[in-house]
């Protein structure tokens, strides 16, 4: 059996990729800030801003092939420490590049659709990057800097995804129903759309990748909807009040870094490889049979 790292297990996308590839991979995890409730050998502490600690780290499990998820991906944490942030969105990045391209192995990196100012949606891999936050910045650079180290990376852009929660990491579905099943209200944005996927077809699409891609792929879901649609279609299948959800705008609520209003992304390459997302429907459905 090959043996497979993914970066970043404590996080949301992490966590969901570790436990889809445990059967077919011996899979290696790594993990850091957010201590995971395990005892399984396969699970490793490492700060991947210890460069020194990544280099040994490859030569002590030697992968056929890496999944590097870890980041810092809250957009105003990036702006608000750009420095912290940078250590590894950016260097830690560029390192586990070098290792892969030393090593002749598979990469597949996570990148973001906030790579783009969300002025001419939806977004071909062929566009012109135009972030709007230091987040979106730095994933340009690591982008950037990966394939000219390694060429043969596979860059996945990422839409926003949501799924069942992990150990140690919600997804921005459950801050969501949490609110609606306390009886409060939940103000939704109506001028900011993303192409949002089930956090298992992002695996699935991951995975693809990590077999058929070389440079840049978009890996968003089928349909483009607001924050707003979203919470709409989400309290229809959890059977919650829908008056309960309030549309707002992105200048209503103040933030530290900017917020495009509309990434979504064209994912027709990665259809045309057997990328299949699931509606957001069917996989809201999923996530409420899972509860229940």
């Amino acid at each position: 059996m090959k043996t497979l790292l993914i970066t970043g297990v404590s996080g949301f996308l992490g966590w969901h990729i570790y436990q889809k590839t445990r059967s077919s991979w011996a899979s290696f995890g790594t993990y850091f800030n957010h201590n995971v409730n395990s005892n399984e050998p396969n699970l490793i502490k490492i700060n991947l801003t210890d460069l020194a600690a990544v280099r040994e780290l490859f030569q002590q499990i030697k992968p056929d092939a890496v999944i590097h998820a870890a980041a810092q991906s809250k957009p105003n944490l990036c702006q608000e420490f750009p420095q912290a942030s940078e250590a590894i969105n950016l260097t830690a990045s560029l390192e586990i590049a070098r290792l892969c391209s030393q090593y002749q192995i598979p990469l597949v990196f996570t990148s973001t659709d906030l790579v783009f100012d969300g002025k001419n949606a939806p977004y071909s891999e062929n566009d012109t990057v135009s972030p709007v936050s230091v987040y979106g910045e730095q994933k340009v650079a690591a982008e950037k800097g990966i394939l000219a180290i390694y060429p043969r990376a596979a860059i996945c852009r990422m839409p926003l995804m949501f799924g069942s929660p992990s150990p140690t990491a919600n997804s921005f579905l459950q801050p969501f129903l949490k609110t609606l099943q306390e009886g409060k209200e939940l103000s939704l944005f109506t001028d900011e759309y993303r192409t949002a996927v089930g956090v298992n077809s992002a695996v699935n699409g991951l995975l693809l990748a990590l077999k058929k891609v070389q440079g840049i792929i978009h890996l968003g879901g089928k349909e483009r909807v607001s924050r707003y649609q979203f919470g709409l279609l989400m309290a229809a299948v959890f059977n919650l009040p829908r008056e309960q959800i309030k549309p707002c705008l992105q200048c209503d609520v103040p933030m530290i870094a900017p917020r495009p209003q509309d990434v979504s992304l064209d994912s027709s390459l990665a259809f045309s490889l057997g990328y299949q997302p699931l509606s957001i429907k069917t996989e809201l459905e999923a996530i409420r049979d899972e509860i229940i």
